[in-house]
C-alpha cells in the first residue's frame, strides 16, 4: 500500500524528536522532581509526549492528500487532539485551573463529535439504540473521561505507551479481519508514533510523557473508537474492551475516592497499578503485565465480539470482571496506609 512508507518515517521521526525534547528538557531544567505523590524516585525530564503529538499530526495531511481518509475525519481527530495537547503543554509548563482545563476538554470533545456526526446508533444486548442528543452528551463525557483517565494512568514508566500500543495494534488487526481496512490508518500511525517515544520511556524511563502526550492519546483513542462505531457497533465495543485496563483501574479508583470524599482533582498514587508497582518494587513487571493482559485476555474477547458473534455488552462484562477483581486485590482507591503495613 502506498502509505506504508509512512510507518518507518513516523517511527524514526518520533524517536529523534523525543531525543531532542529530552535534551531540551535537561537544558531548560524541565524536570519532574519526585515528591510524596510520585511513583518514581529519580528526577526525570518530562514533556516527551509532544513527540507523539507532532508526529501523528504531521502524518494526517498525507492521508487526506492521498484520499485514503476523508478530511472531515482528519479535522475531527486532529483538531481535538491538538487542542487537548496545547492545554496539556501549557499545564506542563505552568498551571491551568482545573475548571479551565475541563472547559477546554469539553470544547475538544464537542469539536470532535461535530465533525464526526455525533454518536451513531449503539447496540445493547443485541438491541440497536439511537440515543440522539442524549447519546451525543454521553459521548462527550466519554471522551473527556477517557482523556483524563489516560492522564491519571500515566504514572509509571511505559504504562501509557504500552496501553496505547496494544490497543492500537489490536484495533488494526480487528479492522483488517473485519473487512474495514480503511480504518487502519489512525491506530497504525498512532502506534508507530508511540513506538518511537517508547524507546525513551520504557522502564527505566529517560523521559516522561507529560500531560500534553497523555491527554492527546486519550482523546485520539476516544475519537478513533467513535469513528469505528460508525462502521460497526461491534467495533466500538471492541475498543472499550481493548482499553479495559485503564478504564477499570481509573474508574474504580475514582468511584472509591469520591465515596470517601477525596478531592479527586488532586494528585495521588492510589491506582491499582501504582500499588502494584510499589509491591513489586519496580515499574517493569507492572507495565509488562498490562501488555500481557491486553494481548492474552482483552484482544481475544474483542475478537470474539467482532468475529464470533459474542454480544458486545456481554463481552465487556466478561472482559472487565477479572480486572475489577485485580483492582480490589491491589487496593485501587484506598489510602496508602493499608499497603504500608
Amino acid at each position: 500500500m502506498i502509505y506504508l512508507w509512512l510507518v518507518p518515517a513516523v517511527t524514526v521521526f518520533s524517536f529523534l524528536l523525543t531525543g531532542a525534547l529530552r535534551r531540551y528538557a535537561l537544558a531548560k531544567s524541565i524536570i519532574d522532581i519526585p515528591n510524596a505523590r510520585s511513583s518514581h524516585t529519580i528526577p526525570t525530564p518530562r514533556g516527551g509526549g509532544v513527540a507523539i503529538v507532532l508526529t501523528f499530526l504531521a502524518s494526517l495531511p498525507f492521508f487526506g492528500l492521498l484520499e485514503l481518509v476523508t478530511w472531515q475525519h482528519l479535522i475531527a481527530i486532529g483538531g481535538a487532539g491538538a487542542l487537548v495537547a496545547v492545554i496539556g503543554f501549557m499545564d506542563d509548563h505552568g498551571h491551568i485551573a482545573a475548571r479551565w482545563r475541563l472547559l477546554g476538554h469539553f470544547g475538544a470533545a464537542i469539536w470532535l463529535l461535530a465533525w464526526l456526526g455525533g454518536l451513531p446508533p449503539v447496540t445493547l444486548f443485541g438491541l440497536s439504540l439511537n440515543l440522539h442528543w442524549f447519546g451525543n452528551l454521553l459521548a462527550a463525557f466519554y471522551l473527556v473521561w477517557l482523556l483524563n483517565l489516560y492522564n491519571f494512568m500515566d504514572g509509571i514508566d511505559g504504562i501509557a505507551s504500552i496501553e496505547a500500543l496494544c490497543a492500537c495494534l489490536g484495533a488494526c488487526l480487528l479492522y483488517w479481519i473485519s473487512d474495514a481496512p480503511q480504518l487502519v490508518w489512525g491506530p497504525l500511525m498512532l502506534a508507530v508514533a508511540v513506538i518511537g517515544f517508547l524507546y525513551w520511556n520504557f522502564p527505566p524511563a529517560r523521559i516522561f510523557m507529560g500531560d500534553a502526550g497523555s491527554g492527546f492519546l486519550g482523546i485520539v483513542l476516544g475519537g478513533l473508537s467513535l469513528q469505528a462505531a460508525w462502521a460497526s457497533p461491534e467495533l466500538l465495543w471492541a475498543w472499550l474492551i481493548l482499553l479495559g485496563v485503564f478504564i477499570v483501574d481509573a474508574t474504580f479508583t475514582l468511584i472509591r475516592r469520591l465515596l470517601r470524599g477525596d478531592k479527586v482533582y488532586e494528585a495521588h498514587r492510589s491506582h491499582a497499578y501504582q500499588f502494584a508497582s510499589r509491591r513489586f518494587g519496580k515499574h517493569l513487571p507492572v507495565t509488562l503485565a498490562v501488555g500481557a493482559i491486553n494481548l492474552f485476555w482483552l484482544l481475544p474477547i474483542a475478537f470474539a465480539v467482532t468475529q464470533l458473534g459474542l454480544d458486545g455488552t456481554l463481552g465487556m462484562i466478561i472482559a472487565y470482571s477479572p480486572l475489577v477483581i485485580l483492582a480490589v486485590k491491589f487496593h485501587a482507591g484506598q489510602l496508602e496506609a493499608p499497603e504500608a503495613r
